[in-house]
Parts: C-alpha cells; sequence; structure tokens
C-alpha cells in the first residue's frame, strides 16, 4: 500500500469485516460519513458483507480517512505475514435497518446449520472439529472454521454440505488463537478478549516474560481461552527490559551512604534495590541513590583479610588444646586398660586354683565312694560251706 494509491482525489474509508477481523480500505463518493458507531454494506471478494466503519467519530474530514497510510501500515507492519490491512473492495451503502435486521436473522439460524455440519462430520468419521462457521450477508457462501491436527480431505463434507445449503461451502482451517478469537468472550480483567476485540497479528509470547513481569507462574492464571500464554503479557515486556537495563545485576557490588555492599534483588517497575552489607544488614535504596562498582572493593577484601588472618592463630590454638586433651585423655584410657589387663589376669589365676581345688576334691570324695561301695559287697556275701565233705582216705 503506496500514497499513490490514496491521492486527493480518491475518497477511503477504513472497514471491518467478517467474523475474524478483517480489516480493509474501501473506496467511496459519500460526502460525509456518520460520527457515530455504523454498519455499512460493502462488496468483497467473498461477497456482499456486512462491516463496521472504524475510526468514525474522528478520524474522516468531509468523507476522506485524514490519518497518515504509513503509518497506519506500520502499526499493522506490512511485511507480517499475517497482515489484515488490504485493499478491500468497494462501498456499497451505510447499512439500513433492514439489512441489519436480515444479518440478525441470519446469526439466530447459525445453530442449526452448525449443528448440520457437525452431523456430517461425524456421519463421514472425519477427524476435525467444527469450531464455527460464517453466513455470508448476500448467501454467496457459507465458511465454515475448523480445527484439526493435520490434513483433511474433506471434499466428500463440502459435496454434501452444498447439496444441503445450495450455496458455494469453503472449509477454513485454523489454530487455537484463532478459535479463541472467534468463540471467546470476557478475560479475567473483564473486557473483552484483545484478540476478538482489536488485535489482528498475534506475535508470539514466551515464559521468559512473566518472569520479568513477576507474575504467578501457574498456567491457569496466564494462559487465556486458547489455553496458551496471554497475549497482554507482551504488551509491557518493551518497558520492562527498557527499565531492566537501568538495574546492576544480582551479586553485584555498590557504594552506598551506608557503606558497600552486593545487590541480591531489585524491582524493575520501582527501580528499588535490595542491598546487603558485610554484617548481614538488609536495605532498600533507589537505583539512582547508590554506585555501582565494577568488582569487590579494596576496603573489603583488606577486612576480610584481616579476619582470615585473626582467625588463622585462634585456630592453631584451638587445634593444639585439643590435641593434649586427647593426649591425657589417651594416657588415662591406657592406665585404666591396664588396671583391667590386671583384675582380669588376677581373677582368672583365682578361678583356676578354685578350679583344681574343686577337681581334688571331686577326685577325693570318687574315692571314698568306690572303697564304701566295696566294704558294702564284702559285708553282703554270706560264708560258703564245704557242701561235699572230704571222701575218707582209701586204706
Amino acid at each position: 500500500m503506496t500514497d499513490k494509491s490514496h491521492n486527493k482525489h480518491t475518497k477511503k474509508m477504513l472497514v471491518r469485516y467478517g467474523k475474524l477481523g478483517f480489516l480493509g480500505w474501501f473506496s467511496h463518493s459519500e460526502q460525509s460519513l456518520p460520527k457515530t458507531r455504523t454498519k455499512v454494506i460493502i462488496k468483497t471478494e467473498r461477497g456482499l458483507e456486512l462491516g463496521e466503519l472504524v475510526g468514525a467519530n474522528s478520524s474522516y474530514f468531509h468523507g476522506n480517512f485524514k490519518g497518515n497510510f504509513n503509518t497506519l501500515q506500520e502499526y499493522f507492519e506490512l511485511d507480517h505475514p499475517d497482515y489484515p490491512l488490504a485493499e478491500g473492495g468497494e462501498f456499497v451503502r451505510i447499512a439500513t435497518a433492514q439489512d441489519i435486521n436480515e444479518a440478525q436473522h441470519v446469526r439466530e439460524s447459525a445453530g442449526e446449520e452448525l449443528k448440520i455440519c457437525r452431523e456430517y462430520v461425524d456421519k463421514l468419521g472425519l477427524k476435525m472439529k467444527i469450531v464455527d462457521f460464517e453466513h455470508i450477508f448476500g448467501g454467496e457462501r457459507i465458511v465454515f472454521y475448523f480445527l484439526a491436527d493435520g490434513r483433511v480431505d474433506f471434499r466428500e463434507l463440502v459435496k454434501q454440505l452444498a447439496q444441503e445449503f445450495q450455496t458455494r461451502i469453503e472449509m477454513r482451517q485454523i489454530g487455537a488463537r484463532d478459535e479463541a478469537r472467534l468463540i471467546s468472550d470476557i478475560e479475567t480483567c473483564g473486557q473483552e478478549c484483545c484478540c476478538r476485540r482489536y488485535l489482528k497479528i498475534l506475535k508470539p509470547v514466551n515464559m521468559r516474560m512473566a518472569k520479568t513481569q513477576k507474575a504467578t507462574l501457574d498456567p491457569s492464571k496466564i494462559s487465556g481461552h486458547c489455553g496458551r500464554l496471554r497475549c497482554c503479557l507482551r504488551y509491557e515486556d518493551k518497558t520492562y527490559q527498557e527499565l531492566k537495563k537501568e538495574l546492576p545485576n544480582r551479586q553485584s557490588w555498590v557504594k552506598t551512604p551506608a557503606g558497600f555492599g552486593r545487590v541480591i534483588d531489585y524491582q524493575i517497575l520501582t527501580q528499588l534495590l535490595q542491598i546487603q552489607y558485610e554484617d548481614g544488614k538488609m536495605e532498600a535504596l533507589p537505583a539512582d541513590e547508590v554506585e555501582v562498582l565494577e568488582g569487590m572493593p579494596d576496603e573489603v577484601r583488606i577486612s576480610r583479610e584481616a579476619a582470615r588472618s585473626k582467625q588463622q592463630p585462634e585456630q592453631s590454638s584451638r587445634s593444639s588444646d585439643s590435641q593434649s586433651g586427647n593426649g591425657k585423655e589417651q594416657t588415662s584410657s591406657e592406665d585404666s586398660s591396664s588396671n583391667q589387663n590386671d583384675e582380669h589376669s588376677g581373677g582368672s589365676e583365682g578361678q583356676n586354683g578354685k578350679k583344681q581345688q574343686n577337681r581334688k576334691g571331686r577326685k577325693g570324695k570318687n574315692k571314698r565312694t568306690r572303697s564304701s561301695r566295696q566294704n558294702e559287697d564284702k559285708d553282703s556275701q554270706p560264708e560258703q560251706k564245704d557242701e561235699n565233705p572230704a571222701e575218707p582216705a582209701e586204706s
């Protein structure tokens, strides 16, 4: 788009049209345009459509758009692949009450047409989700918007829908953000979703923006209707990045009226630094009241070395005292162990003597018992008589 196409002899108006909110330049010959929100009938490549005049209250003078076209193109980024501003077509007329009623009747019948399309999708077994549809005002075509993971062969579906509605059918695959643009309404801020109201170029948003702004990292609180990070996180990201450049990095050394310290944390918007001193105290100061140093100051280094050198003799004396104490404990433990050994040896000798006496006593007792048993056996035996008397000697 150049200024040559918008010369002083050509009147142009900026119109938003379609469910996805397309923007286009439309030539007209009206002497003046209304100063209030106005619906207009326009002719685009899709057919006869109902649109809304943009900037009706202050952007037109004698029916001609008085803004700078190059500035408007830079705002929408002409080189962007989703650039929404283009030559829309021709202006037909200001919408009448009959035109608005007809558009309302088309919107009321949308539910039935959407239901019929979904029934055909289920019947054909297509892996696609019908999100919404758009019935062109003039009846030239019906556009169905759907979600799918990949390419879908919907040629048979288009044939059956064309026979059902007796008009041209257009199937358009969209993404998650376009789905939110079509069916979303009010966000947590209380306003209508940006992508539905005015945002036409959806730039990427990452988690770094949320962390820089110290927003909550709960996905349910920073995600929009589309399930992705909210587009509004990008609005202030540039300001946050510029303000962050004015602050020192964490762990940087700074000089304050109270002395030297290190930056522990900072607040980007308020430009406050949280500083920790050598004694452990912490203080919050504005960034313009401190002096950022390149490294550790010499005063802090010297004080640390002095404290370290003072601690070394104390540690050595403590180690020598501990070693002497350990030696005393060791000698006492050796004496106690030797006493225990002597007691153990004496006790073992006494036990051995007792064992020998017990053995001798048992042996003597056993001898006495055996001798007594032998005597008892002798006493119990009767005296034997000579049963066979000696035969007389033969003479």
